[in-house]
């Protein structure tokens, strides 16, 4: 007979029933709960508690000692299982539930009418270091998360700063406030990687920070050297932060993010950098 449950399925059912009020009774009385087939081994220590601390191989040889065949094995991963459901039968709600909250949070709907990605990490925006210590106290590591904490918060708890610049950005889409918190470009969706280094350069540590920004702008770097080794200029890519200064500065942070791109023309790498970042 096939085996329907794995051991990675075994290690989790049996991490997860170890807080079961359900750990220490009998096996036999699972089953009768859950008018499914009697479980074979008679005994007062015929409980989880007696497998649940052994890993798979260990939990199968110790069935086989007993007298059983393999596939009882699969009796009690599933025995455990349906009990976990039994013993939480609100769970599908309370996870039904916190999607709905999600699903009517304006914060984020708000993000995503910017495409902006609720995965974006918050050590990446130019939030104040007193912003990003409470967001830090409170576990916030990425805008989605932000953005639920904000939400649920209490209207009578009183924020300053950052905080609520982003939160006042995103919940009446301000976009040129939202461009000085977040790498986001008044006018364009989403954010972008120029914006992130022109603010990386004013980090504690800038070269981390930009290396932290290529890593999640990986994509718009790749296509970024793709066009530069096919002639095009970076000048003109540049050209949207509006500013010569800025321009200069992320023009700097940029020459380690190109690493070793060359021109179709195979130009030597001196030559060709010194023709990208000529301005």
């Amino acid at each position: 007979m096939p085996v329907k449950y794995t051991a990675k399925e075994w290690d989790e059912v049996r991490t997860a029933f170890a807080s079961s009020i359900m750990v220490n009774t009998a096996l036999s009385s699972l089953a009768q709960n859950l008018d499914g087939p009697d479980w074979p081994v008679k005994g007062k220590e015929e409980t989880p508690a007696k497998y649940i601390d052994l890993p798979y191989d260990e939990m199968l040889a110790l069935l086989i000692l007993k007298g059983q065949p393999a596939a009882k094995a699969d009796q009690l991963i599933g025995m455990l299982k349906d009990t976990l459901a039994f013993d939480n039968p609100f769970g599908d709600m309370v996870a039904q539930a916190e999607a709905a909250e999600k699903k009517d949070n304006q914060l984020l709907k708000n993000m995503a009418r910017l495409e902006i990605s609720e995965a974006f990490p918050i050590a990446l925006t130019a939030l104040g270091p007193d912003t990003r210590e409470f967001c830090k106290l409170e576990k916030l590591t990425t805008l989605g998360e932000f953005a639920v904490f904000a939400q649920d918060m209490s209207q009578n708890v009183i924020v300053g700063g950052d905080f609520r610049r982003l939160l006042n950005s995103l919940s009446h889409i301000d976009e040129h406030t939202l461009a000085e918190c977040l790498p986001f470009r008044p006018g364009a969706k989403g954010l972008h990687l120029f914006e992130a280094l022109a603010q990386a350069a004013s980090a504690p540590v800038p070269a981390e920070r930009a290396a932290a920004a290529g890593e999640w702008f990986k994509a718009e770097l790749e296509a970024l050297k793709l066009d530069l080794a096919t002639g095009g200029s970076l000048t003109r890519h540049l050209v949207v932060l509006g500013n010569p200064a800025r321009e200069a500065k992320v023009t700097e942070l940029l020459k380690p993010l190109l690493g070793t791109v060359r021109g179709a023309t195979g130009e030597k790498k001196s030559g060709f950098f010194s023709k990208l970042f000529k301005k």
